[in-house]
């Protein structure tokens, strides 16, 4: 088999009614071989090593590629009659799924890949045979990127270039801060003539999204004022941490008592330059008032449960109820927790009060 045709035949994208397949479709292909070279022959020219080596890696990535938008293809028509038949509310799909050792979630992930593959192949934008020139992860890359990206990457492929993952980010990039209305003119100028990597504006821009409008305004003039990478780098972090203060703040329940203004603290943090600290503090804050709050729940349920048991035991189970015996430290309002083998080291806890009315145990 040439190398220059393996890439085509069985595997060819094209639409799903013209594909017809036989039993004898499933033997294996005796004759494919990508005709590796010897890593032991030293009379081979390490160029052309390379490049075998990476033909081959192409085609590989091809054939993966393809097959796997075939799969989504393959599972987005199982699905669709499964809902058409409307028996089971989707439970054929998953015992399919079960049956062919695939993951529900991996299962959407093709089906995704082949949405991607239809869309970008409508209206001609991009044609079956052009599926070549992508690697698997730039295809994937190009089915997240916004249209107009998808259009500019399309353009290139079907004009013959090679797509590659990198190459599909770096035009992101590029587009997102030549488009962004969040950065200053100063820095799109920059920007232009090269002299602001794009790569390092596109993560400004992504963090500069989650932020209220007052918090964009402000960073933006600073970035005017001094439209340079440094100050670039050090926006992104500002950004990145407010929007993890902003998003914590709100969902710490101890922050509403008394009369804490969580705006000037972060201005105060700001001024100070612990801004990463006091996000990280609030954001160590949610996670703990959410484990406590959970941790409540399953001690309500573990005092339910053994209570139970206790009743279905008695003389005839005493090993049963030496589990009850032995969850008592687990159950009563003063619980203590072996933190390691160490003597002497272990957590106390004390839970008190009722569970609120509708709260589930």
């Amino acid at each position: 088999m040439d190398q220059s045709d393996q890439g085509s035949g069985a595997l060819e994208v094209m639409p799903l009614k013209r594909a017809e397949l036989r039993p004898e479709d499933l033997e294996p292909i005796a004759d494919f071989d990508l005709n590796l070279p010897d890593p032991t022959d030293e009379k081979l020219l390490q160029t052309e090593f390379n490049q075998r080596i990476d033909l081959a890696w192409k085609v590989c990535d091809r054939f993966d590629l393809q097959t796997d938008i075939w799969r989504g293809r393959i599972l987005k028509v199982v699905r669709d009659r499964e809902k058409q038949r409307g028996e089971g509310r989707g439970t054929g799909f998953l015992s399919w799924l079960k049956d062919h050792d695939i993951s529900k979630s991996q299962a959407y992930v093709l089906i995704e890949l082949a949405d991607s593959a239809d869309t970008l192949m409508a209206d001609d934008a991009l044609s079956p045979s052009t599926l070549k020139q992508f690697s698997k992860q730039a295809f994937l890359e190009t089915a997240k990127a916004p249209a107009e990206v998808q259009q500019m990457v399309t353009a290139s492929a079907n004009q013959g270039d090679r797509i590659t993952k990198q190459g599909v980010k770096q035009l992101h990039d590029e587009w997102s801060a030549a488009t962004s209305t969040l950065l200053p003119e100063a820095v799109k100028e920059r920007a232009a003539e090269h002299s602001l990597p794009a790569k390092y504006l596109a993560p400004l821009v992504r963090e500069l999204e989650k932020l209220p409008t007052p918090h964009q305004v402000a960073i933006a003039a600073e970035l005017e004022e001094e439209p340079e990478l440094e100050i670039v780098k050090q926006a992104t972090a500002q950004a990145k941490y407010l929007a993890k203060y902003l998003e914590a703040a709100i969902q710490v329940r101890t922050l509403d008592q008394g009369e804490l203004d969580l705006e000037q603290a972060m201005e105060e943090a700001l001024r100070v330059g612990c801004l990463n600290v006091a996000a990280d503090a609030v954001n160590a804050a949610a996670q703990l008032e959410q484990t406590l709050v959970k941790a409540y729940s399953t001690w309500r349920r573990l005092q339910d449960l053994s209570d139970r048991l206790y009743v279905d035991s008695g003389a005839s189970t005493p090993n049963l109820r030496q589990l009850v015996s032995s969850l008592e430290g687990l159950t009563g309002n003063q619980l203590e927790i072996p933190l390691s083998d160490i003597e002497n080291h272990s957590v106390q806890v004390q839970l008190h009060g009722e569970a609120p009315e509708g709260e589930p145990e």
